[in-house]
């Protein structure tokens, strides 16, 4: 029961980090435009996702475009939008994988496929949240040393969105569901015995004695021996022959 509850845990918790890592991804929240210099325009707001471009209007008017070419998008967007895609797809295969290995399944119920499937899942989900997190971390990176670039004008820098705090979230559950079920997999496995073990096994002991055989005959000696002994005094009289008939 206790390692239904800790797959079920881990289930949930790499579920919830599947969902996080696919509004992350859609979100435009993941570059917001930075008030700094001495001309603060505080009118609009710009915001810059992996698929579109917002503008959001002092008035209340929130205008998105979305990216009309991808070869014209720079290299990093570009590597951005294809791990974060590879991190939702590896979820969802870690969420079958999970969800036909877990115990309160009947899927190939009392089979020894049950814990390789969750340990599989566990993997994947172990897989997924490292493709997010390597995509947050590489978009946190570019947009720190862009701010900090004296070169670069006051209008072209943008801060960190809200979609990186949600991917690093996200990667974070992600992380901790696949271990959990992968450590819930390696509690479920039958221990082998120890090497000496399996190389000099014990010897089994001899099968029962069941069979009851008859006694032995007694020992008889052979009708040539029976004879080839001294004749006595005694057999030679009562057989009608004199000693001294042979002297």
């Amino acid at each position: 029961m206790a390692s239904t509850v800790v797959q079920l845990l881990g289930f949930f918790l790499g579920l919830m980090g599947f969902v996080g890592t696919v509004v992350a991804t859609l979100l435009p929240h993941w570059r917001s435009t930075a008030y700094v210099g001495s001309n603060i325009i505080t009118t609009t707001a710009y915001m810059k996702g992996l698929w579109m471009e917002c503008v959001w209007h002092s008035t209340g008017i929130y205008q998105c475009e979305l990216y009309r070419s991808l070869l014209a998008l720079p290299r990093d967007l570009q590597a951005a939008r294809a791990l974060m895609v590879l991190s939702c797809v590896t979820s969802v295969l870690a969420s079958l994988a999970s969800v036909t290995g877990m115990k309160c399944t009947r899927f190939a119920r009392d089979s020894t496929i049950k814990s390789p499937l969750v340990l599989s899942g566990g993997i994947c989900f172990i897989c997924a949240g490292l493709l997010c997190l390597i995509t947050v971390s590489w978009t946190t990176n570019n947009v720190i040393v862009d701010f900090y670039d004296p070169f670069l004008p006051s209008g072209m820098k943008y801060e960190i969105g809200l979609a990186v705090y949600l991917g690093y979230a996200s990667a974070c559950l992600s992380l901790a569901g696949g271990l959990v079920l992968c450590w819930s997999s390696s509690s479920d496995r039958p221990r082998r015995p120890p090497l000496h073990v399996r190389r000099n096994p014990p010897l089994s002991p001899p099968p029962p004695f069941h069979h009851v055989y008859p006694a032995a005959p007694p020992y008889k000696p052979p009708e040539a021996l029976k004879d080839n002994r001294a004749p006595s005094l005694c057999s030679l009289a009562s057989s009608g022959y004199r000693l001294n008939n042979y002297v």
